[in-house]
């Protein structure tokens, strides 16, 4: 995962690693302020693939006293693991926005803020993402200045998932109706380790038909993707359609659902 620390640029060129320093070494409070409706990708999973970066926005507000001067501190969205984000939680277990929110004011005491947050799975730069980081991640803020560093935490939750891949393939094609179709697919997810896509083994997905002419699709059973996320299942043809798989996903890997592919029955 991306280390960085908090730099704040508009206090006077202040470096701060905040959220680096000993809980015995706890940094002074920081500018007196509180947030409210902190929103991260507009609620939904943050899913990445091996080596393409993924921005997300997020926006929050905050509510200062009148005479506090916006430009005196800056902000940012956070990503965190632990139990509350403060100068005692771990460098690895934080991520920030890349730059501090951009901030308009709506009134002498509230600012709309937005800002976004990039995931890196392949970088030169930065170590982003590795595979032990997809799950569940705490939404919390942070407020720097020259003094110190506010922060809310619990904000809500956030998965960060690794992206899936799945495909299908029904033969032969076409078929005389009453004979045996076999369906085969693979299941797939990112693997920020070694940025490629690997096979996703032992997990449940479906198997499911769409009549020719219908627009909806029905569960003929689940199977189980093979040690290299193989899968394969047989089913005795009947109508023309379309057959596919779907995995619902997991807290770290991404929902899919293959292309349909069709089937004349003869």
């Amino acid at each position: 995962m991306r280390i960085r620390a908090l730099v704040v640029a508009a206090t006077g060129a202040v470096a701060l690693s905040a959220l680096a320093v000993p809980a015995a070494q706890a940094a002074p409070a920081g500018p007196a302020v509180t947030f409210s409706n902190v929103k991260v990708n507009g609620g939904k999973n943050i899913v990445v693939g091996p080596t393409t970066k993924v921005t997300v926005p997020a926006s929050y507000t905050v509510t200062k006293a009148a005479g506090l001067d916006a430009g005196s501190f800056a902000t940012f969205p956070v990503l965190y693991r632990g139990t509350t984000l403060d100068e005692s939680t771990p460098d690895d277990h934080v991520w920030l926005g890349d730059e501090p929110g951009t901030c308009t004011a709506s009134s002498p005491t509230v600012l709309k803020c937005t800002a976004t947050i990039q995931f890196r799975p392949k970088s030169t730069e930065f170590a982003d993402l590795a595979n032990v980081l997809a799950g569940t991640w705490k939404i919390g803020a942070a407020a720097i200045n020259a003094d110190g560093l506010t922060t809310k935490s619990n904000v809500g939750t956030i998965h960060v998932q690794r992206q899936a891949k799945l495909t299908a393939n029904a033969t032969p094609e076409p078929v005389k109706k009453g004979k045996t179709l076999t369906v085969t697919g693979v299941l797939t997810r990112a693997n920020w380790d070694a940025n490629r896509y690997a096979g996703y083994s032992g997990q449940s997905v479906k198997l499911q038909f769409r009549k020719k002419g219908s627009s909806a699709y029905t569960t003929v059973k689940t199977v189980k993707s093979s040690a290299t996320g193989g899968l394969k299942t047989t089913v005795t043809a009947s109508v023309d359609g379309y057959y596919r798989f779907v995995f619902a996903g997991t807290s770290t890997t991404s929902a899919v659902s293959a292309a349909g592919d069709f089937v004349d029955v003869k």
